[in-house]
């Protein structure tokens, strides 16, 4: 076996350790869990771990996205040296020789690299495909990445200015030149920004009870911008955004990889654009959280001495009752005295007139 060989395999070997399955049957309990919980629900108005439901569940799902991305870049490595998937050497010729540019690494080729010899042009890239469909724009002709856009916080900036300014192709061009696993940041994060505009468009937390208004207020903009996003997908983001559980999918149902991500960014623009504001720039956001922290800390102190007032209130209460009950039953004891007493000599008078 080559060097090359031994090195094909130990990148399937990788491939197919990728806990795919395993991550699969573990969003398919957490369905099952939030089927129950909606069943409960329905008899309670205690959130009863539904919020933590929902986060485990947007973290597993922004898991599994991630471990695909890896499987095709494995496997787009695995063409790159010359192997296919199943280890069996693929022909030299000049067409294949092309190195593919399904979001290829970002790295840069090394120094005295020849360049690629000419061929048919390349192929598209599937997140810039999906792009093009959510969008309803046109795919255009393949091309790069945008190099300049390595972080997802950088790319919501641009899809925010991108909504902001009411521009689709704008919007389009910024999501459709990002490279795939920077879009599918955006699902990582968007999702805490979403919850926090969506408090201060409400005035409070949202609650399961604002997700009429939200979808009323959200919808129509968000599917003016992607005409192309299935429904399911905008009712399971505001779902989790009012703490949740999302709504029950068919296995036929389940989003493209690219779409929740796509649907998050977008999202916050609107959202923000409804505020009038701007994306906070990373100083300003770490001191808002500071001061959310901040907040949500005075709340809880705030909930803990109104308890504890209340507790020590119903002490008091409990006490008062108890000395009124303590004196009621000493009065009590006193009149059967009395009356025991009159009883006593009343008996004695009739003795007394008997004799």
């Amino acid at each position: 076996m080559s060097i090359v060989e031994d090195l094909g395999a130990q990148v399937r070997a990788a491939a197919d350790e990728l806990p795919i399955g395993q991550l699969a049957q573990a969003l398919e309990k957490f369905g099952q869990a939030a089927e129950r919980l909606r069943w409960v629900r329905q008899e309670s108005a205690d959130p009863m771990g539904v919020p933590e439901l929902s986060a485990a569940t947007e973290h597993a799902e922004t898991a599994g996205y991630a471990l695909r991305v890896a499987q095709e870049q494995l496997a787009a490595y695995l063409a790159a040296i010359g192997l296919a998937s199943d280890g069996a050497p693929t022909p030299r010729g000049p067409r294949e020789q092309r190195r593919p540019a399904h979001d290829a690494p970002r790295e840069a080729p090394p120094p005295g690299s020849a360049p690629p010899a000419a061929g048919p042009a390349t192929a598209p890239r599937w997140w810039a495909v999906r792009v093009a469909e959510l969008t309803g724009g046109l795919q255009g002709p393949p091309e790069a990445p945008d190099e300049t856009v390595r972080e997802p916080r950088e790319l919501l900036r641009r899809v925010v200015s991108g909504v902001r300014s009411g521009d689709r192709a704008r919007l389009h061009t910024e999501l459709r030149r990002a490279h795939a696993d920077v879009g599918l940041g955006l699902a990582a994060v968007a999702p805490p920004l979403l919850r926090e505009l969506a408090g201060e468009l409400l005035g409070h937390p949202p609650r399961a009870d604002d997700l009429p208004r939200l979808r009323r207020d959200l919808d129509g903009r968000v599917r003016d911008l992607l005409p192309g996003l299935p429904p399911p997908v905008l009712e399971t983001l505001l779902t989790r955004v009012c703490r949740m559980p999302p709504p029950r999918r068919a296995e036929a149902e389940q989003p493209h990889a690219a779409d929740p991500a796509v649907t998050a960014g977008v999202l916050a623009g609107v959202l923000l654009d409804r505020l009038g504001r701007d994306l906070p720039a990373e100083a300003e956001r770490e001191r808002q959280e500071a001061r959310d922290r901040q907040r949500r800390d005075d709340e809880d102190r705030r909930e803990r001495d109104d308890a504890t007032r209340g507790r020590e209130a119903v002490r008091q209460r409990d006490a008062a009752w108890e000395r009124r009950a303590a004196a009621g039953r000493e009065q009590a004891a006193d009149a059967r005295r009395r009356l025991a007493a009159a009883r006593e000599r009343i008996a004695d008078v009739r003795r007394d007139s008997d004799g």
